[in-house]
C-alpha cells in the first residue's frame, strides 16, 4: 500500500538531496504494481535457499586452489559470520521498510538518492551477471550428462533464458511455487550426496595439497596466511544472493513478519548445506583433485549410482539458482525504474502483474555475457557487485540506527550496530579480495558500476518520481524531521 495518495497535481517538481523529483499520476503507478500477498514465509525461505543452492554444487571448490582446505575453511567461517550478521541486519531493515527495492530502499532512506542508486546498481550488477555465469555451468552440465546428444553452446543459454523468463511472466505466485519445488529437488540431491560421501570420507584427504613456501604455510594452510584471504570470494559462493529475499517484500503476505522470518530461515539452512559439502566432498575426493573440478560433488562420489543421481539433480540446483536470481534482478530493475533511476518503461507490468521489460532486458544482457563462456570470470564479477552492495547496506543499517532510533522496527537486529559493523568490516575486506583473485573481473565490474553512476549524475537524478513507494519512505523521514 502506498504511504501517501498519488499526487493530485502530477508534474509538481522539487529539488533536494542533490536530485530533482516530480509526482506521477495514479495511472503511472497502476501500470507499475506487483501482485500482493503471493508469498508467505515458507516460500520466501525457499526463495533464499534457491538463490544460493547452485553454489553448493559447483564453484566453491576452486577456493581450495587458492587457500587449501584450511584456508577455505577459515574463509568460509568468517564469511558465514558476515552473512549471518548481514542477514540479521537486513531482517530489521526489511521489517521497517518493506518494498520491492530491497537494498536500494534501505540505502535510499539512509544515504540519500546517490547512496540508494549506488546500492541498487551494485545489487543489479550482481543479479544480472550471476545468471550468465550459471547459464555457462548449466551448458556444461547438460553436455556432461549427454542428454539427447545435446552439446554446450549458445542455443542452450538462449533456451534457458527464454524458458524461465516465460515462466516468470506468468506471475510471482506461480514462479515462486515452481522455485520451491525445484529447490526441494536440489536439497534432496545434497542429502543423497551426504549419505553416499560419508563412507568415502578420509581426514587425510582434507590436507593432501603440498605446502608451499608462502608465509605461514603448513599442511592445513598449504598456501599460507595469504591463502585465507584469496579464498574469500569462493567462500562467498556458499551464500551469494541470499540477501535478495527482501526484494519480494511487496509480493509477500505480512512482509514485516514474513520477510525477516524467511531470510533468517534460509540462512540457517545454507549454513548446514555449505558445511556439509565443504567437509564431505573434500574428505571424499581430496583437496588437490577437487580444487580443479567442474563437477565436485559428482567426482567426489566416483562412478556409482549415487554419483549419477547427484549429477542429474545437480542440474536442478543450477536451474533453481538461475530461476530465482532472475526473479531478483527483475524486482531490483522494477523498483529502480519505477522511481525514475532507470528508464521508466522497464517497470511496466503485464496483466499478471509481472514486470515484462525488467525480466527481458537484463536477461538479454545476461545472455550476451554468457556467450563469452567465461563462467569463472562472470562469477567473480557478480561477487564484486555483491560485496560492494553489502558494504553499503550495512552502512545504511548503522546510519538509520544512529539517526532514526525511533523508527518503527517490528524486528530488531540482535547486537544492533555491533552486529552489522562486523559484517561491514568483512564485506569491505571481501571487496579488496576480489581484486586479488581476478583483477580483470573486478575492473570490468567497476567500470560498469561507474557507467551507471555517470548515467545517474547526468540524467536520471533530474527525473526521479517522488511518489513511488520506495521514495515515499524517504519522503516520510524528511517530513518527520521537519515536524521535529
Amino acid at each position: 500500500m502506498s504511504l501517501v495518495e498519488p499526487s493530485q497535481n502530477p508534474g509538481t517538481a522539487e529539488h533536494h538531496d542533490g536530485a530533482d523529483f516530480h509526482d506521477e499520476d495514479k495511472a503511472y503507478l497502476e501500470k507499475r504494481t506487483l501482485r500482493k500477498g503471493s508469498a508467505g514465509w515458507v516460500l520466501l525461505a525457499g526463495l533464499g535457499v534457491s538463490y544460493v543452492i547452485s553454489g553448493d554444487y559447483a564453484g566453491w571448490n576452486n577456493g581450495l586452489a587458492e587457500g587449501g582446505f584450511g584456508g577455505l575453511l577459515i574463509a568460509a567461517i568468517v564469511i558465514a559470520g558476515m552473512y549471518l550478521a548481514m542477514v540479521l541486519g537486513m531482517a530489521e531493515l526489511s521489517s521497517a521498510l518493506p518494498a520491492a527495492g530491497g537494498g536500494y530502499t534501505f540505502a535510499r532512506r539512509a544515504l540519500g538518492p546517490w547512496g540508494g542508486f549506488a546500492t541498487g546498481t551494485a545489487i543489479l550488477i550482481e543479479y544480472s551477471i550471476a545468471p550468465a555465469a550459471i547459464a555457462t555451468f548449466i551448458g556444461g552440465y547438460v553436455e556432461s550428462l549427454n542428454l539427447f546428444g545435446i552439446t554446450d553452446g549458445w542455443w542452450v543459454y538462449l533456451a534457458v533464458y527464454a524458458l524461465f523468463i516465460g515462466i516468470h511472466l506468468t506471475g510471482a505466485g506461480e514462479a515462486l511455487k515452481a522455485m520451491l519445488v525445484i529447490t526441494g529437488i536440489a536439497l534432496v540431491g545434497l542429502v543423497v550426496f551426504a549419505v553416499s560421501a560419508v563412507g568415502l570420507f578420509d581426514t587425510a584427504h582434507l590436507t593432501d595439497i603440498a605446502p608451499t613456501d608462502a608465509v605461514g604455510a603448513s599442511g592445513f594452510l598449504p598456501f599460507g596466511l595469504f591463502g585465507i584471504w584469496a579464498a574469500v570470494p569462493f567462500a562467498i559462493w556458499f551464500f551469494l544472493a541470499v540477501e535478495g529475499v527482501p526484494l519480494a517484500a511487496e509480493e509477500a503476505r505480512e512482509p514485516e513478519k514474513n520477510v525477516p522470518r524467511g531470510i533468517i530461515t534460509s540462512m540457517l539452512v545454507l549454513l548446514v548445506t555449505g558445511a556439509t559439502v565443504l567437509f564431505l566432498a573434500t574428505g571424499a575426493l581430496g583437496a588437490d583433485a577437487l580444487s580443479t573440478s567442474g563437477n565436485p560433488l559428482v567426482e567426489a562420489l566416483g562412478d556409482g549410482t549415487a554419483a549419477k543421481v547427484v549429477n542429474y539433480i545437480g542440474l536442478a540446483g543450477l536451474v533453481a539458482s538461475f530461476f530465482s536470481i532472475m526473479y531478483a534482478y527483475s524486482r531490483q530493475t522494477f523498483a529502480l525504474s519505477r522511481a525514475g533511476y532507470l528508464p521508466k518503461n522497464l517497470s511496466v507490468t503485464n496483466s499478471r502483474k509481472a514486470p515484462t521489460l525488467a525480466l527481458i532486458v537484463p536477461g538479454v544482457i545476461g545472455f550476451v555475457l554468457s556467450l563469452t563462456g567465461e563462467g569463472a570470470m562472470l562469477l567473480n564479477m557478480a561477487v564484486f557487485g555483491a560485496a560492494v552492495s553489502y558494504v553499503l547496506m550495512m552502512v545504511s543499517h548503522i546510519v538509520l540506527r544512529r539517526r532514526e532510533p525511533g523508527m518503527r522496527r517490528p524486528y530488531r537486529t540482535p547486537g544492533g550496530i555491533v552486529t552489522t559493523s562486523f559484517a561491514l568490516v568483512i564485506a569491505a575486506a571481501a571487496v579488496v579480495a576480489t581484486f586479488l583473485v581476478d583483477p580483470v573481473a573486478a575492473l570490468w565490474t567497476l567500470l560498469a558500476f561507474a557507467g551507471f553512476l555517470a548515467y545517474f549524475g547526468v540524467y536520471s537524478r533530474h527525473h526521479l518520481v517522488a511518489n513511488s513507494p520506495d521514495e515515499e519512505f524517504a519522503a516520510l523521514a524528511r517530513a518527520e524531521e521537519e515536524l521535529e
